[in-house]
């Protein structure tokens, strides 16, 4: 879907969620920074803060990364306000040193679509 959204002109990708304790260690930030990079976008992976005492613990770590995958914002498991300058203008920058999405050889394969 992202690499769908990055080709109708979305510049930034907001993702709610609420890994584990054992997923968000490890793939948290790792999945946020590839979805920005692969696909030359902003990315917000938003995430509740941590409550011990919650039926479902989440890891937290809401953060930012920017069409190079490069981190701009985080916070740390704790209820938290995550501010960074969004600069759409530098997607476009990132997207003609690099394009990724002019690039995509569609005649070799085609993407599913919606039925109208």
């Amino acid at each position: 879907m992202a690499s769908f959204y990055a080709d109708k002109g979305c510049k930034l990708l907001v993702y709610p969620g609420a890994f584990n304790l054992t997923t968000g260690p490890a793939h948290w930030e790792l999945l946020t920074r590839a979805r920005a990079a692969e696909n030359q976008v902003y990315v917000c992976s938003v995430s509740p803060a941590r409550d011990q005492n919650a039926t479902y613990v989440a890891y937290g770590h809401t953060l930012i990364s920017d069409p190079w995958g490069t981190v701009i914002g985080k916070a740390d498991e704790t209820e938290q306000i995550v501010y960074a300058d969004i600069d759409l203008g530098y997607v476009d920058e990132v997207r003609s040193s690099i394009p990724i999405i002019r690039q995509r050889r569609l005649d070799l394969y085609t993407r599913a679509t919606a039925k109208q």
